[in-house]
């Protein structure tokens, strides 16, 4: 493990195996909860159960036993993403267990049981009880087998559940239930749009942020237009108006995250009040290889952003939780080039007041902004086959680098837009500036992640 150069410092990824959706991010007696798709023995997507880590701070990390194997009928197949619910001294783990029925089936119109199991633990360490609450026959009659990854949350003296699906017309919608008890529930309510949005609206969140409610959500199969959909799937999200439960407007689309690995992000509530979100560096389906798994793993987590509603638009920014593994700060100015000795976990600020800027991270990557566009460029070895993304961004004020053994997430006007992909770069990387204003780069400490019980 530590002669592999591509292990990260500061974000949660897996001892070996397969990562991919969080699942069940939540805050549950004194500790942050991030359980997560995974399949500890095959790098390249085996069995899925669900892993888990907790932390007091967000910085250090405790891993503990897979929580969730496929075991039960109802989920033989894979313990899929899910959400958690603390309350009654309890910590309620509602997942989606999958089921793939043995025969000539397609699994997507026939075949599959994509169930609704409920785990229950009391040390938030091991289920105390595990059990089906929800099948396919409970579901719109006009829906294929794909109906997955709820979330679940208590509001108004009730408990909602959305849930992602697949019409069998193709038509991506997420299903809005409704209990008194946790579980037993009643379906309520459709979201969807008029326009067409992709054949399947996958790991669904419904939130509340500065008064503003949100439907984020991963939508597969959505055409391209402009600067969105460069993905093979998208994720991202809906200002909603009026009520989910009942009528309802949804705004306009925009994605969560415009880089290369940004997929399936879940929300949760800090014990602060601040709304915490945290998604998958990777994406379903992508066609390139990653360099990891020649050591037996595969894909991380991004770091914890904290969301804002301003100007009409969900801003993330790196939790404040992040700044104490700052050292060795650097501030320059620079008026037309400047270079930096980049370390190999790093931050770099930039407060930008000329025209045009390039950042050139080493030899293979470069992110740009003129025009009114800004560029993320990486050349075919550090990007492992992946080359651009852009964004449409007429001003440019502030843009947040975080660079770590594998991966770089850059923030633009603080939250604004964010671009996050895995990159496979030689270490350390020089950072060269072209441009005109004010920079800070500083030294990052690794987390700390404490891997046996």
């Amino acid at each position: 493990m530590n002669n592999d150069k591509f292990r990260q410092g500061y974000h949660l990824m897996p001892l070996s195996g397969w990562m991919n959706d969080p699942n069940g991010l939540c805050f549950y007696k004194g500790n942050y909860h991030v359980f997560f798709q995974h399949s500890p023995l095959d790098a390249n997507r085996g069995d899925i159960f669900w892993g888990h880590y907790t932390s007091k701070d967000l910085l250090n990390w405790k891993k503990h036993p897979t929580f969730l194997y496929p075991v039960d009928s109802w989920d033989i197949n894979g313990v899929y993403s899910g959400s958690a619910l603390a309350e009654d001294d309890a910590l309620y783990l509602y997942y989606t267990g999958n089921v793939k029925h043995p025969g000539d089936y397609d699994y997507i119109y026939e075949g599959r049981g994509h169930n609704v199991g409920l785990a229950i633990t009391k040390d938030g360490i091991l289920p105390d009880s595990n059990q089906c609450i929800l099948e396919n026959k409970d579901y719109p009659d006009d829906l294929s087998c794909h109906v997955r990854d709820p979330k679940v949350w208590k509001m108004d003296g009730k408990y909602y559940m959305v849930l992602g699906a697949r019409t069998r017309q193709d038509k991506g919608e997420l299903l809005i239930f409704e209990s008194t008890d946790k579980y037993n529930w009643k379906h309520i309510n459709v979201i969807k749009t008029e326009n067409d949005m992709g054949y399947m609206w996958e790991c669904p969140d419904i939130f509340c942020v500065d008064g503003q409610w949100i439907v984020m959500t991963s939508p597969q199969g959505m055409q391209p237009h402009d600067d969105i959909g460069q993905n093979v799937y998208s994720c991202g999200y809906f200002p909603l108006k009026g009520d989910f439960r009942g009528e309802y407007e949804l705004g306009e689309y925009y994605e969560a995250d415009m880089g290369f690995d940004y997929y399936a992000p879940q929300t949760f509530e800090a014990p602060d009040g601040r709304r915490i979100v945290i998604g998958w560096m990777g994406m379903p389906d992508a066609d390139y290889i990653n360099p990891t798994t020649e050591n037996m793993w595969q894909h991380c987590m991004s770091l914890p952003r904290e969301l804002h509603w301003e100007n009409n638009r969900l801003m993330a920014r790196p939790v404040e939780e992040l700044k104490a593994l700052r050292k060795n700060e650097f501030n320059f100015v620079c008026e037309k080039q400047v270079g930096l000795k980049s370390e190999k976990y790093s931050e770099f600020i930039f407060e930008n007041q000329g025209a045009a800027l390039e950042i050139q991270i080493g030899k293979g990557v470069c992110i740009s902004w003129r025009d009114g566009v800004v560029k993320l460029v990486m050349d075919e070895k550090t990007g492992a086959g992946r080359t651009e993304r852009f964004i449409n961004l007429p001003s440019l004020n502030k843009i947040q680098i975080f660079i770590d053994a594998s991966s770089i997430e850059v923030f633009y006007n603080e939250g604004e837009y964010v671009m996050s992909t895995r990159f496979y770069p030689e270490q350390p990387e020089e950072i060269q500036v072209y441009g005109c204003g004010n920079g800070v780069l500083y030294e990052l400490e690794p987390m700390k992640i404490q891997w046996k019980e």
